[in-house]
């Protein structure tokens, strides 16, 4: 499945020796749906601030969950940002210094 849209990024993000590149471990995907399912459990728990991106286009993790995740949490600084054709590495796509602009931002406007 493609994560970025930029097939230069994926080029140089797979010839990465510190990128995982073969299956999910059976141990790590169960830690992932046990995690998941709490986190899910949990949501109106969450009360600190946070920032959600997520590529609308992203067919490896529903943006749907980032949406429920945004609406559930009780926190009371929370931003969400839905980001149109986008994949799911969103700091591998090509407007990836128009990402980063933005979190930082979000950031700095916090601290």
């Amino acid at each position: 499945m493609p994560v970025s849209r930029d097939p230069e990024a994926l080029v140089a993000k797979y010839s990465d020796p510190l990128v995982y590149t073969r299956p999910v471990r059976v141990r790590t995907g169960y830690e992932i749906l046990r995690t998941t399912a709490y986190l899910q459990k949990n949501l109106e728990r969450l009360r600190v601030p946070f920032f959600v991106l997520h590529g609308a286009a992203d067919t490896l993790t529903d943006p749907d969950a980032s949406q429920k995740l945004y609406e559930e949490a009780s926190s009371t600084d929370k931003t969400i940002k839905l980001l149109e054709g986008f994949l799911h590495d969103l700091l591998f796509e090509p407007e990836r210094e128009e990402i980063m602009e933005g979190i930082i931002d979000w950031l700095n406007c916090r601290v």
